[in-house]
């Protein structure tokens, strides 16, 4: 038990980043918000105001993940808590960025489900719902990280 608690009150760096929770998260985190950023790019931005809000999201969330994976993954952390701090936070706000977009996203999907008001082939309609799919499956990753990492912020 004193095993668990000392390794979740210290801040991973280098490759245990790999290895420890919730920091093992990072990398399901960036191939599911890099699915996200893909398959909406990839289809016919019709509404763009909505569309736009999810491709900032997982275009912000990819990037500032994959820096905060290197900050890491490089030891820049110097294993204050400060940065356990800021690591709940980012992934609050990720949580909160990424659940107004899935919502945004799955609204607009259900609005192409009659295709007679819109002109697009079914595959955009398709793409779409993969979209949505991927965007909660990554909300839900970015909120256990959340979790995870607000109890190892109170535990540090």
């Amino acid at each position: 038990m004193a095993a668990a608690t000392q390794q979740m009150s210290s801040l991973p760096s280098g490759l245990r980043v790999f290895s420890t929770v919730p920091d093992i998260l990072y990398l399901p985190e960036l191939v599911f918000g890099g699915l996200v950023w893909i398959l909406v790019a990839s289809t016919s931005v019709v509404p763009p105001n909505p569309l736009g809000w999810v491709m900032f999201v997982s275009i912000f969330c990819f990037v500032m993940t994959f820096l905060w994976l290197i900050i890491f993954a490089c030891g820049g952390h110097k294993n204050s808590s400060a940065w356990a701090t800021a690591d709940f936070i980012y992934h609050l706000i990720a949580v909160v960025f990424y659940l107004s977009a899935s919502v945004f996203l799955a609204y607009i999907t259900v609005l192409f489900k009659d295709l007679s008001l819109v002109s697009l082939p079914v595959k955009y309609y398709k793409i779409d719902i993969a979209a949505v799919v991927f965007s909660y499956v990554t909300t839900l990753l970015y909120f256990i990280h959340c979790i995870l990492s607000a109890v190892r912020w109170k535990s540090f």
